[in-house]
């Protein structure tokens, strides 16, 4: 099995004190792996970047949800009031104390604060997945399941999304872990997340995949946050389909299929970034936003000290 490709490195004041290794996987519209770093069939867990799929399964099974709010059903969102007004929409009449995402502050620093700053503390309306576990307590209510245990692997809405998930990736999960809101994690190799966003952003109109793919390209801010890296990148380069997740995770699809899927070994999300802005590139995007993407400054004092850098070695 290939090991992992250096995929960044990080400079500072000149010296480069490290960097950080991976797996790229870039495939073709066709499924075909057009270029690669590392191992393209390395077992990861996506993370919320199968949210798209999981997503799409609600959708199947009679989520009711359209435009922002089911871009919200895939988000890992950052607590933006915007963001926690919709998960309550979401919601309508079913209480919050349904939802089982693990009490939280919201991710967007300055929201944060704010919350802190009036006295207030963690709710599980504010972690980053209640939008996708309120859109799991709609679904299981639209069929008639119980919602007491809709995380449990063995609940139908859990049966279908793990269908779901097999299909769009075309492959057998390898693994069934615990995501850290507590839902199901399932595992799929670096090429098999990629299948699952090129087949969502190229499915027929009106089907669940294509309707979750368009809601997560129209409303990117409603899938991360106004001040999110990702949301700059999906808005920026028309078409893309872009999911996050934890660990260093991250895949996209053009609007002709092709794809890529990333995965940092050691976890750092800062890393990520500028290794998907560098396959754009490789693949002919050209953008002032993933320009921008490209690196990351490292701040010492008040000033840059240094960056973090694409190498794909």
């Amino acid at each position: 099995m290939p090991v992992a490709a250096e995929l960044a490195e990080v400079v500072r004041s000149g010296i480069r004190e490290g960097g950080h290794r991976g797996h790229v996987v870039v495939l073709d519209k066709d499924g075909a792996v057009l270029r690669c770093w590392g191992d393209p069939e390395a077992r990861i867990l996506p993370r919320s970047a199968n949210k798209i799929a999981q997503a799409t399964a609600m959708v199947r099974a009679g989520l009711p949800l359209q435009g922002e709010l089911l871009a919200l059903a895939a988000a890992s969102h950052s607590g933006e009031p915007f963001h926690v007004d919709g998960v309550r929409r979401i919601l309508g009449e079913l209480p919050e104390e349904l939802l089982q995402t693990p009490p939280d502050l919201p991710w967007d620093e300055e929201d944060r604060c704010a919350l802190r700053a009036a006295g207030l503390g963690p709710e599980s309306v504010y972690m980053n997945c209640s939008g996708k576990h309120a859109a799991m307590l709609v679904t299981c209510t639209v069929n008639g399941w119980s919602t007491a245990d809709y995380l449990d692997p063995a609940h139908p809405l859990q049966q279908a999304i793990a269908v779901e998930i097999a299909e769009l990736a075309a492959e057998d999960p390898w693994t069934n872990a615990v995501d850290g809101c507590g839902a199901p994690l399932l595992g799929l190799t670096l090429t098999g997340l990629a299948r699952t966003a090129s087949r969502a952003a190229t499915a027929d109109a009106d089907s669940p995949e294509r309707q979750v793919a368009d809601a997560m390209r129209d409303y990117p801010e409603w899938v991360a946050g106004t001040r999110r890296d990702a949301t700059a990148l999906s808005a920026g380069v028309p078409g893309l389909l872009l999911k996050e997740g934890a660990e260093g995770v991250y895949v996209a699809a053009l609007p002709d299929g092709t794809s890529v899927a990333v995965k940092i070994e050691d976890g750092a999300g800062r890393a990520r970034q500028v290794v998907m802005a560098a396959i754009l590139v490789d693949l002919g995007i050209r953008s002032p936003v993933v320009a921008e993407q490209l690196s990351i400054p490292l701040m010492g004092g008040a000033g840059q000290v240094g960056e973090i850098r694409p190498t794909l070695g």
